[in-house]
């Protein structure tokens, strides 16, 4: 119905053709994309782990980020306790696609490399879809503790009423239109929205 097509127009994967997006007021399209990109965190439906190590991975948008920062981003993504459990720690090798650790281990390697950065807008594009109940609570939790700790905008994009009831705005969009949007308890019809 349009969710993450509507998500994709704010780091301008593609631009809009009406009407304008603004970031703290400003219109994106006056914003460099390097600029807007760096601002952004991007947790995606399907964790994509690369070859290399976990910190390579962590590190994947800033190869710059202190090894104290990586740490921390592992540590709120609660990816802290299976990384010290291997051999090697951040050193421990990631096979291609991440295929040697669990899907909650990958999706938390992935919160943790979207956070490394300190994005002002955290994407999460439906990101406990493809995991079991209980990856799917923890990565929950882990969302939960960065919007309770930062001053990170966490945008989720989901089919899950639960994940949707934990936020503090909800937009419900049905076959690319606006029908619902809900702040602070106060439910709006779609066409009250202004944008």
């Amino acid at each position: 119905c349009g969710k993450s097509t509507l998500l994709n127009l704010i780091p301008r994967l593609y631009d809009v053709t009406e009407g304008s997006i603004t970031l703290d007021g400003v219109d994106i399209r006056t914003i460099s994309q390097k600029k807007l990109r760096d601002a952004i965190g991007y947790v995606p439906q399907k964790a994509v782990l690369f070859s290399g190590d976990i910190r390579s991975n962590i590190k994947y948008a800033d190869e710059t980020i202190s090894d104290d920062r990586m740490e921390e981003a592992a540590a709120i993504a609660q990816a802290t306790e299976f990384v010290e459990e291997k051999e090697k720690k951040y050193d421990s090798h990631i096979a291609q696609g991440g295929s040697n650790v669990s899907g909650g281990q990958k999706q938390r390697l992935s919160i943790a490399r979207a956070i490394a950065k300190n994005p002002k807008i955290l994407f999460c594009d439906e990101p406990t879809g493809a995991l079991d109940y209980k990856s799917a609570h923890d990565v929950l939790e882990v969302i939960e503790d960065i919007h309770k700790k930062s001053n990170t905008t966490i945008i989720i994009v989901t089919h899950n009423i639960a994940i949707a009831d934990m936020s503090d705005h909800i937009i419900e969009i049905r076959d690319g239109v606006v029908a619902l949007d809900q702040h602070n308890d106060k439910v709006l019809s779609a066409s009250e929205v202004e944008w």
